[in-house]
């Protein structure tokens, strides 16, 4: 059974640099792939990026210019980072597992980030 764990502050405030842990366990973060998932208010969900097992990363373009994602194998989690923040990246974040031929099967129980002054 793989558990996934987000961590992270709850409240940003506008320009900032919002940065959320995900720590795993029950599988490596070296094999299959690892994504940052959101979901705002009234909206669906939106792929932010994700870093595979061999640490390849890639982001969603319209997020790409504020959005970095790195991994700490030693402690098998990974982090978000995602900069200058406004009151739309207000969401749920939920840190995610992706593997080839099954998709997405485990999820974490997601974290509230509200960003505001």
């Amino acid at each position: 059974q793989v558990q996934l764990q987000e961590s992270g502050p709850g409240l940003v405030k506008p320009s900032q640099t919002l940065s959320l842990t995900c720590t795993v366990a029950g599988g490596s973060i070296t094999t299959n792939s690892w994504m940052w998932i959101r979901q705002s208010p009234g909206k669906g969900l939106q792929w932010v990026g994700s870093i595979s097992g061999s640490a390849e990363t890639h982001y969603n373009p319209s997020l790409k210019s504020r959005t970095s994602i790195s991994r700490a194998t030693s402690k098998n989690q990974f982090t978000l980072q995602l900069s200058s923040v406004t009151p739309e990246d207000t969401a749920m974040y939920y840190c995610v597992r992706w593997v080839w031929g099954k998709g997405y099967d485990y999820w974490g129980q997601g974290t509230q980030v509200t960003v505001s002054s």
